[in-house]
């Protein structure tokens, strides 16, 4: 759900009716330092940085972003250090803290399970994050967005206290760079979740235990975010969406076989769903944009409203664009005015890359590393040998998905960044549920109570 639309506050509430609450673990340690920046009120972060085990690192984070009051209105935020393949210990502190402070806040003050989801097409993050997310006891990794098959090693060794390592893919290299983190101490393993869209990728994972997670979510084509695009040769209907047909369908009988859970994901949002996702041997459910449209959802309030308002009269278009996302994945965009999905909005915006979660390692012509994106300026990623064709249509999801919450970047001249607000295809439980409903009520009817 995007960065910080399933935040703490939503996960947590989730979390305890004693279903498995999720927190999104895109871009936390931009959002730790821009909510400090903004004066953390109510002081929840703060709190957490408290209870960190790294003090020093917590005083040193508080030192250099915490501004009492909040920053100055029309003000830039202070940036985060960018990922890249050399390290930088304040980065991977900054990353540890934000995944930390995220996961003990959804924790705090019940006893029920709380995961984190990751996009594996960001792996510069991922070992610092999720040793993060170990640290304040997290009980679930969920990853989806490529294929994770290093994630059960890297879980295994930071709860024993070892060196993680993990493989970067790296465009022009046929072996990719290697990085590592040391974890100062060992954490308590959670379980690990592969989110997958075919059986051929869970049959994939599953045939070693060196890659065999703990579970799979098979997603579908509807689900909000990001999704893997057809099988075979990409075609699109006639309002340039992809196709999805016979081949893309999950065969469950197969996937039972494997002998893993699994949960269905993508369109179950109803009670009749999940009566025939356990009919058909899953395990459950996993259900995104009717708690992206809750109570407790991180989206700025008048997003929301939007969103719910337009939805229940039936003007609301969630289109599945091929081109919008950096990651090359197909990607749910709302029609909303004043966001990123409208033309005249996105053709005003500069292409410029400063948050950088997606972009990408490449080889150079020297043989040195560097990194594009192909929603960066259209001279740029062609000059580090991207096709300009690529860059066609892709937007900055980074800053949009910030801006999505509220701390979206302000730039010289006034300029804020615009929102990009995404959400599944399908919304026909808004009419069954209470106007300004909460979790709690989104459980309840998924349950059937």
């Amino acid at each position: 759900m995007g960065a910080g639309v399933s935040g703490w506050r939503l996960a947590g509430a989730v979390a305890g009716t004693g279903q498995l609450g999720v927190v999104s673990g895109v871009a936390l340690d931009a959002l730790l330092a821009r909510g400090l920046q903004a004066g953390d009120p109510g002081g929840d972060l703060r709190r957490a940085l408290a209870a960190f085990p790294l003090r020093d690192v917590a005083e040193r984070i508080l030192r250099r972003y915490f501004i009492p009051g909040g920053i100055e209105p029309g003000r830039p935020f202070r940036q985060v250090p960018k990922l890249s393949l050399h390290r930088n210990e304040f980065r991977d502190d900054l990353n540890v803290a934000g995944n930390f402070a995220e996961v003990w806040l959804a924790k705090e003050g019940h006893d029920g399970p709380v995961g984190i989801n990751y996009l594996e097409k960001i792996q510069l993050a991922t070992p610092p994050a999720v040793y993060g997310a170990m640290l304040a006891g997290v009980d679930y990794i969920l990853m989806g967005a490529g294929i994770p098959t290093e994630i059960p090693a890297l879980l295994d060794a930071f709860a024993e206290g070892r060196t993680g390592h993990l493989t970067i893919t790296v465009a022009g290299s046929d072996t990719g760079d290697r990085i590592s983190f040391d974890p100062p101490s060992p954490a308590p393993r959670p379980r690990f979740l592969a989110i997958v869209s075919s059986y051929v990728l869970a049959m994939y994972l599953n045939r070693s235990s060196a890659t065999r997670p703990d579970g799979f979510v098979l997603e579908g084509p509807t689900a909000g975010g990001h999704s893997a695009p057809p099988r075979g040769r990409l075609r699109l209907d006639d309002d340039g969406e992809p196709v999805y047909g016979p081949r893309d369908e999950v065969d469950l009988s197969k996937v039972a076989e494997l002998g893993l859970p699994f949960w269905l994901a993508g369109g179950h949002a109803h009670p009749s769903a999940l009566a025939a996702a356990r009919a058909a041997g899953a395990a459950g459910i996993q259900a995104g944009s009717i708690f992206a449209l809750s109570q407790e959802s991180g989206l700025r309030p008048d997003l929301r409203r939007e969103l719910v308002t337009r939805a229940l009269k039936g003007d609301l278009r969630v289109r599945n664009d091929p081109q919008a996302s950096p990651a090359g994945f197909p990607f749910k965009v709302v029609a909303l005015e004043g966001t990123l999905s409208e033309e005249d909005v996105y053709s005003e915006r500069p292409r410029l890359c400063d948050l950088g979660y997606l972009r990408t390692p490449y080889v150079r012509e020297n043989g040195a590393v560097g990194y594009r994106c192909p929603a960066e300026p259209v001279e740029d990623y062609v000059r580090k040998g991207g096709d300009a064709a690529d860059a066609v249509g892709r937007r900055c999801l980074c800053n949009a998905l910030v801006a999505n919450v509220g701390l979206g970047r302000h730039r010289p001249g006034g300029y804020i960044e615009p929102p990009l607000v995404t959400l599944g295809q399908d919304l026909d439980f808004l009419p069954d549920l209470p106007a300004d409903y909460s979790a709690t009520d989104a459980v309840h009817y998924l349950l059937g109570r």
